[in-house]
């Protein structure tokens, strides 16, 4: 005797923020791919996309930032274009912030450091 299961509509999940932030992460890593992770989250891609421009319309979206490791003091060092804040992190990491950056990006993206 077979299973059959009914249903009556779509069943629709409710994402946390955190959750969202988690997968959009995910998603927009170097060298990951939106439809695998929407794969391994069970979540179409299109909601990927759509929680990603709702969180740029809010200001508090993605900005693409690269860490690259310290070079040596002794090594030289082109000098950044003078449109750009530099950050010295803890001798650690450099953030490059273009002065065009929206001031609220421009503190986000500090804040996702974990710098305050």
């Amino acid at each position: 005797m077979s299973h059959v299961t009914l249903l009556n509509g779509p069943e629709r999940r409710r994402w946390s923020e955190e959750d969202q932030w988690r997968i959009l992460a995910a998603a927009f890593a170097p060298g990951s791919t939106v439809a695998a992770v929407a794969r391994q989250y069970d979540v179409a891609t299109s909601l990927i996309y759509k929680w990603r421009r709702t969180m740029r319309a809010r200001g508090t979206g993605f900005a693409e930032v690269v860490v690259v490791p310290d070079e040596p003091v002794a090594a030289s060092r082109p000098a950044a274009p003078s449109a750009v804040i530099e950050l010295e992190i803890a001798g650690k990491v450099r953030l490059r912030i273009p002065l065009t950056t929206r001031p609220t990006l421009a503190a986000a993206m500090v804040k996702a450091l974990g710098v305050s």
